[in-house]
């Protein structure tokens, strides 16, 4: 019999909620974009997925003592607010990196016969070398393709010697974007391809974009002509 001492709120569209949470209370479901403030003023613990930001907003005033995300992305949620208000935080952070690295290799690899080029003749700009950019570059190496690695956060801690400066990044033959979208920071990622730099690429250079959207300016990526172009 389930334990009815919680309440869990559950965005609708995370897969198998019941089998997965209905031993933990009683199970709420909502669309994602339709939880608010009052439809969590009784529960306990949130479940959601990218379309629920969660924030002082949704959460003042509510019993929600565990928030947990089933998608890998980080912006929908302020870290900050749970943390210093003692709720506990869990999400799936990092769960698709081996899927997302392979299915860049797959998309470069295609537009590589494609276009009847040889990737060991080709460098590969990774921007964001975290769960998904470490694992595209140890992959890519062993095909023997040539990586140029951007990650300010880790130059900080590790040092400058295994990264290059973004605008040399993107001036790689193929530029691959593995960054959350942040807007705030010493490091923001909003438009960090935009008007200020898009000039770095050129008709010849692939694009491949599988982070969130407004890490590059879409509006002028769509008018950019690029050899190719992966989201």
């Amino acid at each position: 019999m389930a334990n009815t001492f919680m309440k869990l709120m559950i965005d609708d569209a995370v897969w198998g909620f019941e089998e997965i949470f209905s031993d933990f209370g009683e199970i709420v479901t909502l669309p994602g974009r339709q939880i608010d403030r009052q439809s969590l003023l009784d529960c306990d613990i949130l479940i959601i997925r990218s379309r629920t930001k969660v924030n002082r907003e949704l959460l003042q005033g509510t019993k929600v003592q565990f928030v947990g995300s089933t998608v890998a992305g980080l912006d929908h949620i302020d870290e900050a607010y749970l943390y210093e208000n003692n709720i506990t935080f869990a999400s799936a952070q990092g769960c698709n990196s081996n899927a997302v690295a392979e299915y860049v290799i797959s998309a470069i690899s295609n537009i590589a016969n494609d276009y009847s080029f040889d990737l060991s003749n080709r460098t590969l700009g990774i921007i964001g070398v975290g769960n998904v950019g470490s694992r595209l570059n140890f992959k890519a190496k062993q095909l023997g393709i040539s990586t140029l690695l951007n990650d300010p956060p880790r130059q900080e801690i590790e040092g400058k010697e295994n990264f290059v400066d973004l605008n040399t990044a993107l001036n790689a033959d193929i530029v691959t974007f593995h960054t959350p979208l942040t807007f705030s920071g010493s490091h923001p990622t909003y438009n960090l391809l935009g008007s200020h730099n898009f000039e770095l690429i050129t008709q010849d250079s692939i694009v491949i974009n599988t982070a969130r959207g407004g890490i590059i300016d879409e509006d002028l990526w769509e008018k950019t002509k690029t050899k190719a172009n992966v989201i």
